[in-house]
């Protein structure tokens, strides 16, 4: 008897055993998800950790939610042309923040219970919390322990906020779907996409939209003439754009207003700041437990399979620090999943050619490289580009006026098209076949081959002489 409780207090010390799977995927994000679910129709046992909301930042507060707020300023822009167009609205329209807003976060909420079914659906386990490497190929949540042959950063990434006095004041695009009401007066700091899209849909709604940067143009990583043609086109809806402007401290007054100091003066009455100036990793997972190197910036080092430094542990998406784009994590995840566990060894996803849109005011749509890369990757010799800039039909009889400016980027001598560049209505969702096409390594020829669709923007990208 005695031995028998000894025995039991003895076991009853006993951590508990690991659970196992095939593959456990940390991050329920876009490319955790795709990942997960296409091992699972292999026949892997998967789990998939996550400590928020399935769906990531895409789905919460990125892509999805950005898009039907982008969406209803658009809508914004053609109340003003209704006019032109023969309607009258009698200057009765109001908007609503909150009446967008509620339907907005039920879409969003109702994809996150899709993306438990389909979990579910695929026998993928779920667990809730926050993983940590504690050994070879073994992580812990919540004080349970679990193993697998194969494991998947996919954590993503996470807005940074500079080191400024009343940085605390602000919020990041985070923070944007959180407003429960429009701002009558805004300021963005931030040149990147995340800055532009989010200014735009402020002012376009209503909002007193300044958007500080720091250099002379926005979206200096992109080509040339969009960069040029976007920083023009925000001073045109009204945004006031303050250049080589750093913010030095913000401070807070007793009726929550902001004033924001700066090296050209002070804005004062501020309801709402809104820092865009990069995102970072999300790396707090005890990487270095089991040999995960990251280079210079934080990012997670892979090779062009996902492999990271150490065995049987990959990585995709934001936490790579490259191409931060959601269709890229879900491709890189489904091509890793073919690899793991389909028997397909050359399994990768090339990042050549990758197409991406900016959903400014108006739409941006790019794939290849920009005039100045293909100039330092060929030489300028090598090089021809060809352009247009005009006013799309649209505005043919209204008085606000955007523009459309398009340029081809290509390789002499049979003029092979590595670079598409445009800015303009529709540019956003006419980019996606033209990507295939550049993809497919078309030249400026069989562009010309192509029979134009009249009237449309999209015809002269093979009319460009």
């Amino acid at each position: 008897m005695l031995v028998g409780r000894l025995f039991l207090r003895h076991f009853g010390t006993m951590a508990p055993i690991a659970k196992t799977f095939d593959y456990l995927v940390i991050g329920g994000g876009s490319g955790g998800l795709a990942s997960a679910r296409r091992a699972a129709e292999f026949g892997a046992k998967c789990a998939v950790i996550e400590r928020g909301p399935l769906g990531g930042t895409c789905v919460n507060v990125g892509c999805v939610p950005k898009k039907v707020m982008w969406n209803t300023a658009v809508h914004a822009e053609y109340l003003t042309d209704h006019k032109d167009y023969g309607f009258d609205v009698n200057g009765t329209t109001t908007f609503t923040w909150k009446t967008i807003k509620d339907k907005r976060d039920a879409y969003v909420k109702n994809l996150n219970k899709i993306y438990q079914a389909n979990l579910d659906k695929g026998h993928i386990q779920t667990i809730l919390g926050d993983a940590k490497f504690v050994g070879e190929r073994c992580v812990e949540v919540d004080g349970n322990k679990y193993t697998a042959q194969h494991i998947l950063i996919a954590t993503g990434g996470r807005p940074v906020f500079p080191n400024t006095p009343g940085v605390e004041f602000g919020i990041s695009s985070d923070g944007f779907f959180e407003l429960e009401d429009l701002p009558k007066k805004s300021v963005v700091v931030g040149a990147g996409y995340i800055a532009v899209e989010l200014a735009g849909i402020l002012k376009t709604l209503g909002s007193d939209v300044s958007l500080l940067i720091r250099r002379d143009k926005v979206l200096r990583s992109f080509d040339s003439m969009i960069s040029t043609e976007l920083t023009e086109e925000l001073q045109h809806i009204g945004i006031n754009l303050m250049k080589q402007t750093q913010v030095s401290k913000v401070e807070k007054g007793a009726d929550g207003r902001l004033n924001i100091f700066t090296n050209h003066g002070e804005i004062s009455d501020v309801d709402t700041l809104l820092w865009a100036i990069g995102r970072v990793p999300n790396i707090e997972n005890g990487l270095d437990t089991v040999g995960v190197e990251l280079d210079s910036h934080g990012n997670v080092k892979v090779d062009e399979y996902q492999n990271t430094s150490s065995p049987g542990i990959y990585a995709l998406g934001d936490v790579c620090g490259r191409a931060l784009l959601t269709p890229v994590a879900i491709a890189a995840g489904r091509k890793l999943a073919h690899r793991l566990f389909n028997n397909e060894p050359n399994s990768k996803l090339d990042y050549n050619n990758i197409p991406t849109v900016v959903f400014s005011h108006p739409p941006i749509g790019t794939v290849g490289l920009t005039e100045e890369e293909a100039v330092a990757k060929y030489g300028k010799d090598q090089i021809k580009t060809y352009g247009a800039r005009f006013t799309p039909m649209y505005h043919a009889v209204t008085e606000r006026k955007t523009k459309t400016s398009m340029k081809l980027v290509c390789l002499l001598p049979e003029e092979k098209v590595v670079g598409l560049h445009m800015m303009g209505i529709g540019c956003d969702e006419m980019l996606q076949g033209f990507s295939v096409a550049v993809k497919m390594g078309a030249t400026k020829s069989d562009f010309d081959s192509t029979v134009a669709i009249h009237p449309t923007s999209s015809e002269e990208l093979v009319t460009m002489r």
